[in-house]
């Protein structure tokens, strides 16, 4: 075995350079070779009390794959990962992993802690470059469920009752599964190929997928008992973008970062000649500070615009996007327009001329600036309004990335499914709803929240409904 590294820093993650990534698709971190994931695996104590693993929603047991790799052992090492994450691959590359497991870690008191999520990566990685090992299909225990939605709260569930033995199918709105993993996340962050890779993983495992079925519009959550599931998990997602109410949301050029992204993703837009046609070019301004926020303004700038904005009522500490996201914005030429807001969105909407190709289009967005008062219920301090303060941005589009909502389609069909008043479904420590057998978790609860977190009501909801279901 190597020898201990003692290093205050992690090993660095290499990326393309931002002056070629900020013009491609492709992906921007490139991955730890073999030699740099054993000498990042060195840096691991190997604490007894495992303080990383408590602040990993799915509990994988760090210390013992880390230990794994440590001993060369790549595959071994997945196979401890394989048995609490059923996505391990895309977790390697969007978990915020510097807020949970990362930020328990002993070596971030004088120093960097151990970059878990970038060994989670190359363990994934690894495994689906090399591994010929096929996944067995456990022995069927007769019992049937549904699965509404293809994201990360879905298939982790469905991931998890399939290793038990239960037969699981998961019905999908879109064309292609994953969820917010292929309508909602870059190319350049999640290669689409890495989600289809996890999702035939779980098919092998025996899970059915079933594109292009609404659940409440092509089958209802009734009928789902009806043709023989005894138990049905929503994972619906927050799909239903909000805005802001403002002037000027109306016109051409404006976009929820929700179509914006899943028109480039996974309808493909950013072709030469796309079917789905988005705005390209001109100057773009993205309202919203969140993780969305940085994917949204780093897609436009690769659909060739020529400059683009992130627009935040906040100051830079207080944005909610994962530092290293924040970094490679900077690093690629994104302009931070701090502490200040949108009031009125600007456009060209003469009606008596429609020769004019501008008729209805965005030419500008009035903002105010802002100040920080005293901190509001979750104690970030309150942006307020300096009066007299407004100005005007030169923009062609405009992308409100500021926040979704549960879809409310699951609902307004399902009688006796309590939502509070975000929309969101209400359910117990369980993930049981107010509909006997029927449970709910990810963003379908919380709203727009993180892939892990999904993840981990997705696992909590397999348990139950594993133990409701065989206590029958």
């Amino acid at each position: 075995m190597a020898k201990a590294n003692m290093s205050l820093t992690r090993n660095v993650m290499p990326t393309q350079d931002p002056q070629v990534r900020a013009h491609n698709f492709n992906e921007v971190a490139l991955g730890y070779t073999e030699e740099t994931a054993i000498d990042e695996a060195m840096r691991c104590l190997n604490c007894k009390n495992m303080p990383c693993v408590d602040g990993c929603p799915v509990k994988i047991h760090i210390p013992e794959f880390i230990t794994k790799i440590k001993e060369g052992d790549f595959e071994g090492a997945y196979q401890i990962i394989s048995k609490s994450s059923s996505l391990p691959a895309v977790c390697g590359r969007v978990c915020p992993q510097e807020t949970q497991c990362e930020s328990k870690c002993i070596r971030g008191v004088k120093g960097e802690s151990v970059g878990i999520g970038r060994l989670e990566r190359f363990v994934a990685d690894w495994h689906n470059t090399f591994s010929t090992e096929e996944p067995v299909r456990p022995e069927s225990n007769g019992h049937k469920v549904a699965i509404v939605g293809s994201g990360p709260s879905g298939l982790t569930c469905a991931g998890d009752l399939a290793k038990a033995g239960f037969e699981v199918t998961v019905f999908e709105a879109l064309h292609t599964a994953g969820g917010v993993l292929v309508y909602g996340i870059p190319e350049f962050r999640l290669p689409k190929k890495i989600v289809a890779k996890e999702v035939e993983t779980l098919e092998k495992l025996g899970v059915k997928v079933e594109t292009n079925v609404v659940i409440g519009k092509t089958l209802t959550i009734d009928e789902l008992f009806g043709m023989g599931y005894e138990a049905v998990f929503v994972g619906s997602g927050a799909g239903l973008p909000n805005f802001m109410g403002i002037p000027g949301e109306a016109f051409k050029g404006v976009y929820s970062a929700n179509e914006f992204l899943t028109r480039s993703n996974l309808m493909k837009a950013y072709l030469d000649n796309p079917d789905t046609p988005i705005m390209k070019g001109g100057k773009v301004a993205v309202v919203g500070g969140g993780n969305v926020a940085m994917d949204a303004a780093r897609t436009a700038l690769r659909l060739g615009a020529e400059k683009v904005y992130i627009v935040y009522r906040r100051s830079m500490e207080e944005l909610p996007a994962r530092r290293e996201e924040v970094e490679h914005a900077e690093e690629e030429g994104i302009e931070f327009r701090l502490l200040c807001n949108p009031i009125e969105i600007l456009g060209y909407n003469n009606p008596d001329d429609v020769r004019d190709p501008k008729n209805g289009f965005v030419t500008g967005m009035t903002c105010v600036k802002m100040e920080l008062g005293e901190p509001d219920e979750k104690g970030r301090r309150r942006p307020q309004v300096i009066p007299g303060s407004e100005f005007t941005i030169d923009v062609d589009t405009v992308v409100m990335s500021i926040g979704t909502s549960p879809n409310p389609l699951i609902k307004a069909t399902t009688d006796g499914l309590e939502v509070n008043r975000h929309g969101g479904i209400v359910v117990n420590e369980d993930g049981l709803t107010s509909r006997t057998a029927v449970y709910a978790g990810g963003d379908a609860v919380t709203g727009a929240a993180t892939v892990i977190s999904a993840m981990g009501a997705g696992k909590t909801a397999a348990k139950a409904i594993a133990d409701y279901l065989t206590a029958k």
